[in-house]
């Protein structure tokens, strides 16, 4: 089976969108969240260490254990100064596993509801499997152009 979007799928939407001009994103997660098969499945730019517009955060959807971890680590990143206008997009990750948390049950174990002051969406992704992905990097894509 074809993945649902093409190697350079992602680096054409940028691209496209944002011409020339650079967007920083700043993908976070506990270990083994999925982030690393994330970026390879997205295969776009590299590593940088400078001010992001958007953050994506990865959440293991079957880690029930560290899902705590996983709020307390977002709530003190979203704190950072750097991050006060940043976009969140969460990623509820390992959607393709049997003993997976709902993406509502993430999002309210995770805090996002009392997030007044923040655009933020949580997508069902499946780092291993390509889904999801294309449906929350075009969100993203699109609510970063409408804020230009």
């Amino acid at each position: 089976m074809a993945p649902p979007f093409s190697c350079g799928f992602f680096s054409t939407i940028f691209s496209s969108l944002f011409g020339t001009r650079e967007m920083r994103i700043l993908i976070l997660g506990l270990d083994g969240a999925g982030k690393t098969t994330i970026l390879y499945r997205l295969q776009v730019g590299e590593v940088v260490t400078t001010i992001p517009n958007a953050v994506i955060y990865v959440v293991d959807s079957c880690d029930r254990d560290r899902i705590g971890i996983s709020k307390s680590e977002l709530v003190a990143m979203l704190e950072e100064e750097e991050l006060k206008k940043a976009i969140l997009v969460v990623f509820a990750n390992k959607q393709d596993m049997e003993q997976a948390m709902t993406p509502t049950e993430m999002a309210n174990a995770l805090g996002l509801p009392a997030l007044k002051d923040r655009k933020w969406q949580i997508f069902k992704t499946s780092a291993t499997k390509g889904t999801g992905l294309d449906e929350a990097m075009e969100w993203l894509v699109e609510t970063l152009k409408s804020r230009q």
